[in-house]
């Protein structure tokens, strides 16, 4: 648990201090936003200057009483998933708001960075600092109220540090953890208690063999609900100084209790021995490694289960089936021949809807694309926590310059066709699931702006990912299908016959729905450990910085998907059933079906979201991850049976 607030006495005198409207607040937001297409271009232009950051590449060192800066950020709750601005609420303000220039990341997420009137020197400890004293009004206590009730929580930042709470873990007297942000307050009995003085904890750490000054290395925050007592004092800044004594015995603020309310702090400087380039680790280590290690040791059986399971098809069945299907056989022998072999004739036919499969193949291979570029660039360190919104924005601009790879790929399966209509093709693919995606980011955007949260994307970012996609995806994607259609198809083993071979009757096992279904259940059972430690960090708020994990079981899940498809395509062709195409998508697809069950299952058994426009949030964003999930597999499954069934039809005799 957080400490315990302690208390004081009611104030002397009030000192009142002028708010700007909310619809002041929400202007500034607006001209923040006009740099956006001009960040967007310079990230894509300039990736180091953006998207890159070494973590240790630009520590900051303060002299002994230099100004060091604290910054508020959003208001977030995991109970609504709505963040608001700091400065909703009736918090001291600085003489003049200014935001901070964010990149597209930072943007997309809700951040509002933005200045405080607190003042922190390097090395100089204060007590009981009187911030200032606000008069509440009824629509004020309200506003209280409510956040305390949604479990809102202050995120403030310190050289680029966010505000940790320290909290002792049940059943341990020395262990502890750190959790992202402090309590807007606390709700006991039906009384509102707010936190109205807060300790700031200041780590820093000293080389003087290695560089001069100081670097901050920890920030923490012990939030307290009291009520201080309040003198006048003119050589202080805000004309007041307080009193603040901690204990039991003395009152917490109640809301209800007050129509003021003093802002005090805190200031504590420690040494520290960490070094700044570890500085991070404290809000790193909020996730266990054990449960990781269990998760790749859980996802490496179920690899290593199906590799054999390959295996024994690959130098078994299938070695005896080629062996047997080259020697010569009479004509008897001939006309009883059962399996694969016999489909020969018709195991590349054209499926139906050929020019979707060839665009969801694509898509899947752009998403797989980036995805390993923007693994690769974390693994290297260059994507540091340090540096908001880099990730989500390497993504976003990532995804965009791999519509190149997508425009190829679509276009080589669909010439592989004998598609002729490749206009339409491409079209269909920069389009198509972009644009559901987009379609449905829109809509929950309009849920966000109804809600007044600073969560809604503004119209100019809207604006600037339309460039994005309009003006550099999309010239990408014809490009890539320019590429791909302009090469020769892709060579295949045996001929197609003019008539199609009539499929026998299936076991109900060999079904569709049935075979699609269980082979999802692999690639799902592979990634749904670390599936859990990616829902937290989206959904409570935490930190995510284990890309080698994550990396490790990407690559898992890509051979997973891979021998869940080629096993079943075998299957489904020694059933003399040829209409593999699909299935094989399929097959390592549906394990999306059991990712979004799954959120589900998280929705209900481990937040507490209760509102209809937060519910929509979380099933509308699950949705979208889910429809990647499905692309990425997919892709993965329907390349790898194809070149499975090229090398083996390629390795027969064909009369």
């Amino acid at each position: 648990r957080p400490p315990t607030p302690s208390p004081s006495r009611l104030p002397d005198r009030p000192l009142g201090r002028h708010r700007p409207s909310a619809a002041m607040s929400a202007d500034r937001r607006w001209p923040r936003t006009a740099v956006v297409l001009a960040s967007a271009a310079a990230a894509a232009i300039l990736p180091a200057a953006q998207a890159i950051y070494l973590p240790g590449m630009a520590p900051i060192q303060y002299d002994e009483g230099s100004v060091v800066d604290l910054k508020v950020n959003k208001l977030t709750s995991v109970k609504t998933q709505l963040p608001y601005a700091y400065y909703v609420l009736p918090y001291c303000q600085p003489d003049k708001v200014q935001d901070s220039v964010e990149n597209l990341g930072e943007i997309l997420v809700g951040d509002m960075i933005e200045n405080s009137p607190y003042g922190i020197h390097m090395l100089v400890n204060t007590t009981c600092k009187v911030l200032c004293r606000e008069m509440l009004t009824t629509e004020q206590k309200d506003k209280f109220r409510s956040m305390i009730e949604d479990e809102y929580l202050v995120n403030w930042l310190v050289d680029n540090l966010p505000a940790a709470t320290r909290y002792t873990r049940r059943g341990a007297d020395t262990a502890f953890t750190y959790m992202n942000g402090f309590p807007v307050g606390i709700e006991k009995n039906g009384k509102y208690y707010v936190h109205n003085h807060v300790k700031l904890l200041l780590q820093y750490h000293a080389s003087p063999y290695d560089y001069e000054g100081y670097r901050i290395v920890g920030f923490e925050v012990e939030p307290h609900s009291m009520v201080q007592a309040v003198r006048s004092d003119p050589a202080e800044p805000s004309g007041l100084a307080g009193m603040c004594h901690e204990g039991a015995a003395t009152p917490l603020y109640d809301l209800d209790a007050h129509n003021d309310i003093v802002f005090t702090y805190d200031v504590l400087w420690l040494e520290s021995e960490h070094r700044w380039a570890s500085r991070w680790d404290n809000y790193l280590k909020m996730t266990g490694g054990q449960i990781h290690w269990f998760s790749i040791l859980n996802s490496l059986m179920i690899m290593l289960f199906l590799s054999g399971m390959i295996a024994m098809i690959l130098l078994r069945t299938l070695y005896r089936d080629i062996t047997k299907y080259n020697e010569l056989a009479t004509a008897e022998e001939a006309a009883e021949e059962t399996g694969w072999k016999l489909v020969h004739g018709d195991v590349f036919r054209k499926p139906r809807f050929s020019k979707l499969l060839a665009v969801s193949v694509g898509s899947g291979m752009q998403i797989l694309g980036m995805s390993v570029v923007t693994l690769v660039f974390a693994l290297l360190g260059f994507l540091s926590p340090d540096h908001r919104g880099a990730l989500l924005q390497s993504m976003m601009l990532l995804f965009t310059f791999m519509g190149i790879l997508a425009g190829y790929t679509t276009s080589r399966f669909y010439k592989l066709f004998n598609g002729d209509d490749w206009k339409s093709t491409t079209l269909l693919l920069a389009f198509f699931y972009p644009g559901i995606m987009f379609i449905v980011f829109f809509i929950l955007n309009l849920f966000i702006w109804g809600q007044k949260s600073s969560g809604a994307v503004p119209f100019t970012t809207m604006f600037a990912l339309l460039v994005l996609w309009f003006g550099i995806s999309v010239p990408l994607v014809f490009l890539g299908s320019y590429f791909g259609f302009r090469r020769d198809p892709i060579t295949l083993p045996v001929r197609t016959n003019q008539i199609p071979r009539q499929i026998p009757a299936q076991a109900w096992f060999m079904r569709p729905i049935f075979t699609c279904m269980v082979g999802g259940i692999l690639p799902f059972g592979a990634v749904f450990t670390e599936l859990f430690f990616i829902m937290s960090s989206l959904w409570q708020h935490q930190f995510y910085y284990l890309f080698g994990f994550l990396a490790l079981v990407l690559c898992i899940l890509l051979v997973t998907c891979a021998e869940i498809s080629i096993a079943l395509t075998y299957f489904q062709l020694t059933s003399e059933d040829y209409n593999w195409w699909w299935r094989s998508f399929f097959s390592s697809a549906s394990s999306a079906v059991y990712v979004f069950l799954y959120s589900m299952f998280y929705f209900s058994s481990r937040l507490n979201i209760d509102k209809l426009v937060s519910t929509i949030l979380y099933y509308g964003y699950m949705f979208l991850i889910s429809l990647v999930f499905f692309l990425l597999t997919g892709s993965i499954g329907t390349m790898a049976s194809f070149s499975f069934v090229r090398v083996i039809y390629g390795s027969i005799k064909i009369d």
